[in-house]
């Protein structure tokens, strides 16, 4: 089946490049993206399959920029971009709301957009990749001998009678996502700490102080510990989990493989994040150049190429005709979850993905300034004295 998807996907993609460099004014422009979406692989492919369409980019790997932070500072900072794209809706609602002083956006509409329904800055930016974080478990010996799991909330692990996994640092993007997702039930727009109830940082506490961790490298995106038998109970990111499972048992003595996991059965559901694609309004840019860029973001984010990106890099398309193309009717299990990112937060007007945009630098600074997620156990953090702390200050940066 495989081998029958590559081709028809190589056929769609010669009548898409062809369409589009039809369709393109012939330019010599190099156009500049930023992304961290960018490891040497994706570079490589994107720079190659940009060049079959008649088109010349610039995008640095992940040796020169690492992470969304990065990213996006780094296109601030230069001020010569002309395309963005990766990040996720907290970096997305930052720029849309002109967060970053040199970062604005070109008006600009798709023709596919349509195709990636609800992921989409209506006229600014449109969802490449959807990613979402999964709280995984083991049905084994190693895990729960076959009980299954249901919980409320994600936060609810703290109340399981089987060991679990925490991540060992604040930082990072899964880190960030499977702390969103742990916050969920817990927000109240009139709560000092952040936009939280105490209970959901009193939770945040117990899950860090009761969780199984580890300094060790491999541990860090929680599949390993997982795939060892170390925990029942671990978080990990959706892309590329079924080739970690493929790959199970070259890193373990009793792996995770087709009948031993399942996905923790949980009423809120998941906290989804979405890639988007933004052009730049770059300075001294001429109408020219820009409608490159525009063709170039045109091909780039259509179902034949998105859908290539997705069966190359073990990734899942916003745009629905590409993930037609790719799965046909029968999309993975951890794709069908409900997405609690794009559900409006009480007492707001806000989705949860834009409440977390507004409120991820308290947070952050919340969990430094108390010391959650210490990767020491010989140094482990007394827990606060909850009802006696000045969030004013904790919500500021550490000094």
């Amino acid at each position: 089946m495989k081998k029958y998807l590559a081709l028809i996907l190589a056929v769609c993609m010669i009548f898409t490049l062809c369409a589009t460099s039809a369709a393109a004014a012939p330019s010599d422009y190099t156009i500049r993206i930023y992304s961290n979406s960018n490891s040497t692989e994706r570079t490589t492919w994107l720079i190659n399959e940009a060049a079959k369409a008649g088109f010349t980019i610039s995008i640095d790997d992940n040796s020169v920029i690492s992470g969304d932070t990065a990213a996006v500072q780094a296109a601030n900072e230069n001020k010569d971009g002309d395309i963005i794209f990766g990040l996720n809706e907290t970096r997305w609602g930052q720029i849309i709301d002109g967060v970053y002083e040199n970062l604005s956006l070109t008006e600009w509409t798709p023709s596919w957009a349509e195709e990636v329904g609800e992921y989409a800055y209506d006229g600014a930016a449109y969802g490449l990749v959807i990613q979402n974080v999964l709280m995984l478990y083991r049905t084994d010996e190693y895990g729960t001998n076959g009980e299954e799991l249901h919980f409320s909330h994600w936060a609810d692990v703290i109340d399981a009678t089987y060991p679990w996994y925490r991540q060992n640092k604040v930082g990072g993007t899964t880190n960030a996502n499977i702390n969103s997702a742990m916050l969920y039930a817990f927000t109240d727009p009139t709560s000092e700490a952040g936009g939280i109830s105490i209970d959901g940082w009193k939770a945040l506490w117990a899950y860090c102080a009761d969780g199984v961790y580890s300094s060790d490298d491999s541990y860090k995106y929680g599949f390993e510990p997982l795939n060892q038998g170390d925990v029942a109970i671990s978080s990990y990111y959706s892309s590329s989990l079924y080739g970690k499972i493929d790959a199970a048992a070259e890193t373990s003595d009793h792996p995770i493989g087709e009948d031993n996991w399942a996905i923790v059965d949980i009423d809120d559901g998941t906290y989804y994040i979405a890639e988007y694609l933004g052009i730049l309004d770059k300075a001294g840019r001429t109408d020219e150049q820009t409608e490159t860029v525009k063709a170039f973001a045109e091909w780039f984010g259509s179902a034949e190429v998105q859908a290539a990106w997705s069966e190359e890099f073990d990734s899942f398309p916003c745009n629905s005709a590409a993930a037609e193309l790719v799965y046909g009717d029968e999309i993975p299990e951890i794709y069908t979850i409900k997405n609690f990112a794009l559900s409006t937060v009480e007492g707001t007007d806000m989705t949860y993905a834009a409440y977390v945009a507004a409120h991820s630098s308290e947070w952050t600074n919340i969990m430094t300034n108390l010391g959650f997620y210490w990767a020491d156990s010989s140094a482990s953090v007394a827990e606060p004295d909850w009802e006696n702390l000045d969030w004013a200050t904790l919500t500021q940066a550490a000094a």
